[in-house]
């Protein structure tokens, strides 16, 4: 599908299609670029669990104020309600905010709601009530009783739309990459604060130290590029993902969004554009379609 290009925007305009994206990992931003692209003015709200990892394909790193750009769509960071309103309403950027959903809403009407924290929780709360329309990403997601559209996340099940029925449960094992499992993560063994030597996009051998938690030294668990770590600093609970080695050499990618979040992404838009949930709340919200052709 062709996406338009984004329309002239005015001061204050995201109060006719302004969405809240919750989570600022890879996904949640691959969703935000493309909804920025296609007319909605987007800010991510940070959830700190899981901590993001894969940072060169995310909005995360706006949150510290550094540089965050993803094919062109720059990210900002905003730490008041005003500062959203701002960014928003300047129509050059996504929003990125510490603020949560609560501190959002009384801002304006969100128009779209997108759960993408990928928290694998076992009770996802009903979100249907706080948007026009809302998306729940991944796993506990079940139409009709916590949101109004689900898309699946599993790898062989990646972007699929649901209008009804139940997201698949977490997948039992990690998706291969360059025929490598879950052993190209490192875990956390216990909780503590998160301290990182290395950056994205360096390449490391096996047994190289990487980072210390709880004063223990954190290794490289194989030969590759280091395709995500954890922030400097970070507090992480026991099991969290630490990092991640590409082991593909030269094919070996860190920047930018890859082909799972575009999916995921990209259904996002396809429904909106296509899909019948709930129709008279989407009126309401100003299709996609409707805002193109004005």
């Amino acid at each position: 599908m062709t996406i338009m290009p984004r329309p002239p925007q005015s001061p204050r305009s995201f109060r006719s299609a302004f969405a809240v994206i919750l989570g600022t990992n890879e996904i949640a931003s691959a969703i935000a670029v493309d909804l920025y692209r296609a007319g909605w003015s987007a800010v991510l709200s940070h959830d700190t669990h899981p901590p993001v990892i894969r940072r060169q394909m995310a909005f995360h790193d706006a949150l510290f104020g550094d540089c965050a750009e993803l094919e062109g769509v720059k990210a900002k960071y905003a730490e008041t309600t005003l500062a959203t309103a701002m960014l928003l309403g300047s129509g050059d950027c996504v929003a990125v905010t510490r603020l949560g959903l609560l501190d959002l809403i009384p801002m304006a009407a969100v128009h779209l709601l997108v759960d993408a924290r990928m928290q694998d929780r076992a009770v996802v709360p009903d979100i249907r009530h706080l948007a026009s329309i809302t998306v729940g990403v991944g796993p506990g997601f079940s139409v009709g009783e916590n949101c109004d559209i689900a898309i699946e996340t599993q790898p062989t099940k990646n972007g699929i739309t649901l209008f009804s029925g139940r997201t698949a449960a977490p997948a039992s094992k990690e998706r291969r990459l360059g025929g490598v499992g879950p052993e190209r993560f490192a875990l956390a063994k216990a909780p503590g604060r998160w301290h990182c030597a290395v950056e994205i996009g360096t390449r490391v051998f096996k047994n190289f130290p990487v980072g210390v938690l709880n004063g223990e030294s954190v290794t490289a668990p194989i030969d590759g590029i280091v395709r995500g770590i954890v922030r400097d600093g970070t507090e992480v609970f026991f099991g969290t993902k630490l990092l991640e080695i590409d082991p593909r050499g030269r094919s070996a990618t860190w920047e930018g969004i890859d082909k799972g979040g575009r999916d995921i992404a990209q259904a996002i838009i396809t429904a909106l554009t296509y899909g019948q949930p709930r129709a008279a709340r989407i009126s309401r919200a100003k299709p996609l379609s409707a805002r193109q052709s004005g």
